[in-house]
C-alpha cells in the first residue's frame, strides 16, 4: 500500500494532526495505531486524587477518529526509512510520500529495579497508569500517618509536574481530613529543583511549605525493596554519586519513560538509551529524513512534554508537511510553548506556561495565572477536558 501522508500513533498528536490535515484538503491520510481506546490523560492527576473517575477520561478510539481518515489498526514492528517504508504487527508493508509520528512514549518500569513489583504491593500506586491511578486514590484515602514518599525522574517524562501535583493533592486532602499532621512527606525528584522557571518555582516553593514536605533534590530513584519498603536514590553531588535509602508507607512513583521500542530500534531513533524521535527543535522535521516529522512526547524537542505542546506543535507539523508535499521549504516555527496546569489544592491551580527561553508565556488575558486561583481550577477540572474532546481533537484548537 502506498499513501501521500502516514500518521504513527492516534493519540492526543496524531488525532489533532490528522484533523488537521482533513481540513486542509488532503484525503490521503493514513493512521495506524492499534489501540481501542483514546484516554484524556491529564485528567488521571484528579483520579489519582479521588476528584474524578476514570471513565471520565476515556472515549472509544473509534470516535475520536477524523472522518476521512483511513484508520488501521494494527501495531507497527519496523520502519525503513531509506525506503520510506512502515511494517506491521499484520505484515502489512506501507510505504509513504510523508511520515508524521507521534506514537507517544512508553512507561519503563524495569529500568528501576523493584518498581513494578511494588506497583502489586497495597503500598504503592502511580497516577501515570489507568489501573493505578484508582488506586493511588484509594490508598491516600485510608492512609493515616506514616512515611509517605513520591518520586520523580530527572529524565524527560509526559506532563513533568503531575509528580508535583499528586503530592500536593494527597497533602491537601489529608489536611482536610486532620491527618497532615500525622504524615511525614517527602517528594524527591532527580531534579535540581522545584521548577526550572523562577516565576512559577517561587509560587511552588510557598506550596511546599503550607503542607511541610520535605524535598530531596538531585535524587534519583534507582532501586525499590518491596518487601521492606524501601526506596534507594542515587544523588549526584559536588563530590560525587552517593546513594540514600528511604522508607515508605505510601509511594507514588513517577516511572522513567522512553520512546516505544519499535522507535528506538529504528534508524529513525536518536542516540541515547531513550530514543527520542531527533528533530529540528522549530520546523520539528527529523534531522536525517526531510519527508520525517515528529511531535508529542516521541520527540526530542527540548520543552515539556505535555498536550499544550502539541496543541502549538501540530499546525506547524500540518504547515510544513502540506510545504513538503508541495516542494516548497518548510517555514512555519514552533517557539517550544508548553504549559503545565499545576493542581496545588482542591480548588487552587496555578498555570505555568512557558517556552524555549523557560519565561512565562501567558495567554490568557486580563487574569494572572502565575498564582493559586480558584477560576484556574476550574478550568483544569471541566474547561480544559471539554477544549480537549470538542476543539483540539477536532482540528479546531
Amino acid at each position: 500500500m502506498h499513501h501521500r501522508i502516514v500518521i504513527v500513533g492516534g493519540g492526543t498528536a496524531g488525532i489533532s494532526v490528522a484533523a488537521r490535515l482533513r481540513r486542509a484538503g488532503e484525503d490521503d491520510v493514513v493512521l495506524i495505531d492499534p489501540a481501542s481506546v483514546h484516554y484524556y490523560q491529564p485528567l488521571w492527576t484528579l483520579v489519582g486524587a479521588g476528584i474524578s473517575d476514570m471513565a471520565r477520561t476515556s472515549r472509544p478510539e473509534s470516535s475520536v477518529m477524523p472522518k476521512g481518515v483511513q484508520w488501521i489498526q494494527d501495531a507497527v514492528v519496523e520502519f525503513d526509512p531509506d525506503a520510506r517504508l512502515v511494517k506491521t504487527a499484520s505484515g502489512a508493508r506501507i510505504t509513504y510520500d510523508v511520515l508524521i509520528l507521534c506514537p507517544g512514549l512508553e512507561l519503563a518500569w524495569d529500568a528501576v529495579p523493584g518498581l513494578e513489583q511494588a506497583m502489586a504491593t497495597p503500598f504503592a500506586a502511580s497516577n501515570y497508569a489507568p489501573a493505578l491511578a484508582p488506586k493511588n486514590a484509594e490508598l491516600v484515602r485510608r492512609f493515616r500517618g506514616g512515611e509517605a514518599l513520591f518520586a520523580a525522574p530527572t529524565s524527560p517524562i509526559k506532563c513533568p509536574g503531575a509528580p508535583q501535583k499528586a503530592t500536593y493533592l494527597a497533602c491537601d486532602y489529608w489536611r482536610r481530613s486532620g491527618n497532615l499532621a500525622n504524615m511525614n512527606v517527602t517528594y524527591a525528584t532527580g531534579a535540581g529543583g522545584i521548577f526550572g522557571v523562577p516565576e512559577f518555582a517561587r509560587v511552588l516553593e510557598a506550596v511546599v511549605e503550607r503542607y511541610g514536605i520535605q524535598t530531596r533534590f538531585s535524587h534519583e530513584l534507582v532501586e525499590v525493596d518491596p518487601d521492606a519498603r524501601e526506596a534507594t536514590f542515587e544523588i549526584v553531588g559536588p563530590s560525587g554519586k552517593t546513594r540514600e535509602t528511604l522508607n515508605y508507607d505510601l509511594l507514588h512513583v513517577a516511572p522513567p519513560q522512553r520512546a516505544p521500542k519499535f522507535v528506538r530500534d529504528s534508524e529513525l531513533s536518536g542516540p541515547g538509551p531513550f530514543g527520542w524521535v531527533p528533530v529540528d527543535r522549530d520546523r520539528l522535521m527529523h534531522v536525517r529524513y526531510p519527508e520525517v516529522y515528529s511531535l508529542g512526547d516521541v520527540c526530542d524537542a527540548p520543552t515539556s512534554k505535555t498536550g499544550a505542546a502539541i496543541r502549538r506543535q501540530a499546525p506547524v507539523v500540518v504547515a510544513n508537511v502540506l510545504a513538503t508535499l508541495s516542494g516548497r521549504e518548510p517555514t512555519a516555527r514552533y517557539d517550544g510553548y508548553a504549559a503545565c496546569p499545576f493542581t496545588t489544592a482542591r480548588g487552587k491551580m496555578l498555570l505555568a506556561e512557558f517556552d524555549y527561553s523557560l519565561t512565562p508565556h501567558p495567554t490568557i488575558p486580563l487574569i494572572n495565572t502565575q498564582r493559586e486561583r480558584y477560576d484556574m481550577w476550574l478550568v483544569k477540572r471541566f474547561g480544559l477536558p471539554a477544549f480537549y474532546w470538542n476543539v483540539l481533537l477536532r482540528g479546531r484548537g
